[in-house]
């Protein structure tokens, strides 16, 4: 029997047994549905992680001091104080991987201007930290370098200290404010960036020269951490191996001795959160997948009442010179039928469902034409598998035994 004969036998008997096809349906259409989102919401929010961390400064390298956690707490403080100005001046003029180097302190505290204040962080930083971070002045002027070699009290604020401390709309710049009782003159404003990945506010914060917030606001001869920025995010590995063997050779650090300091880049941050997220979407999907499952199981058990429902006609069939393989194939090819319209019900509300969740969930998806093609692939294999065993019984019927079924 020829295949478009099979295919339109299979048809009609779908199309004959709308209600029941629909409800075998059932489990392949929210299997599919359910992996297409699931898979979506997972590449989305990898992308999303990557675009904000990269906003942050995807090339960024951070120095920070001590040779790490122990137990969870620092065994000597002096470990926080191993990073000096002159390990600065040496990567800076030492690391050709790293396009700008800063040095950078902070301190928490109120900021006041007039009768209006609000609690935040100073940074004391370099001229080019801007660069690293990637932040723009909006208006007025970054501080420069001979400012900062004079410890000037000058500050760069961001838009929510503007909008905290000037509520009525007045220009900032050039007028003075006061970060723990120190007097700082506004020379620039930063352009907004809003949150980060982590929920911080990007723009609840003041920039200083770093010897400003040295000897005015810290007290400290040491840096509390250094930033740069590699010249490339592919050079972001080798440039950590070059500041690691940079600082211990400035540091005196012989090959047995470890560490008294931490590098690492924002590579490895974005590899971090993106393998997690990875993670929480295989155990999405495998989660969806058990809807397949039973989709499957759903086809089976159909399948298995309609080679019941039909033994007379099965035996009708063989009786007149069909064959067997002619039983089995249209059996089958109704299984693969139900299985793959089932899948392309499911791929359209899979869609449906992903663009409600962009728009009114307001959460980051990209649809990969991978999903869809697994999603085909599985509905393709789940009638096959589930559809073989019913269509292979009905096949092997003796014809006179089926012609005799009641």
């Amino acid at each position: 029997m020829k295949i478009l004969n099979l295919l339109q036998i299979a048809w009609k008997a779908i199309v004959l047994n709308k209600l029941r096809t629909l409800l075998t349906m059932l489990g392949i259409i929210i299997g599919v549905a359910s992996v297409i989102a699931m898979l979506a919401i997972g590449e989305g929010s990898k992308a999303s992680i990557r675009t904000q961390i990269s906003s942050m400064g995807s090339n960024m390298i951070n120095i920070r001091p001590g040779a790490g956690m122990r137990g969870g707490v620092r065994t000597d403080p002096s470990e926080m104080q191993t990073l000096k100005l002159n390990d600065y001046d040496v990567l800076k003029q030492n690391a050709n991987l790293l396009t700008y180097v800063s040095p950078q302190v902070n301190g928490s505290g109120q900021v006041i201007n007039g009768s209006h204040n609000w609690p935040t962080s100073i940074y004391g930083v370099a001229p080019n930290y801007i660069a690293i971070k990637k932040l723009e002045v909006s208006s007025g002027s970054m501080f420069t370098d001979a400012e900062v070699n004079s410890s000037a009290k000058l500050a760069v604020i961001g838009q929510t200290i503007v909008d905290n401390l000037f509520p009525d709309g007045e220009d900032p710049i050039g007028k003075m404010i006061r970060f723990n009782k120190i007097p700082f003159k506004v020379i620039g404003v930063l352009a907004p960036k809003g949150e980060n990945t982590f929920g911080q506010d990007q723009d609840d914060v003041i920039l200083a020269p770093y010897t400003t917030v040295q000897k005015r606001i810290l007290g400290i001869n040491y840096l509390q951490s250094i930033v740069g920025s590699a010249v490339s995010e592919e050079d972001a590995d080798a440039a950590v191996t070059q500041v690691t063997a940079i600082l211990r050779n400035q540091h005196h650090i012989t090959s047995d001795m470890d560490d008294d300091f931490n590098v690492f880049s924002m590579e490895e941050l974005i590899s971090t959160f993106s393998s997690t997220s990875q993670m929480l979407t295989v155990l999405l999907v495998a989660i969806a997948s058990i809807s397949l499952l039973i989709g499957g199981i759903g086809i089976m058990n159909i399948m298995y009442v309609s080679v019941k429902e039909r033994t007379r006609e099965i035996g009708l069939r063989m009786a007149v010179g069909g064959k067997g393989k002619d039983i089995l194939m249209q059996f089958l090819i109704e299984a693969i039928l139900i299985s793959i319209t089932g899948g392309l019900i499911g791929v359209t509300l899979g869609f449906a469902a992903t663009i409600f969740i962009e728009k009114v969930l307001s959460w980051p998806t990209i649809i990969t034409s991978y999903s869809i093609i697994v999603s085909f692939a599985v509905c393709a294999v789940t009638g096959i598998f589930f559809g073989w065993y019913p269509a292979r019984k009905a096949s092997a019927l003796d014809p006179i035994v089926a012609l005799r079924y009641e």
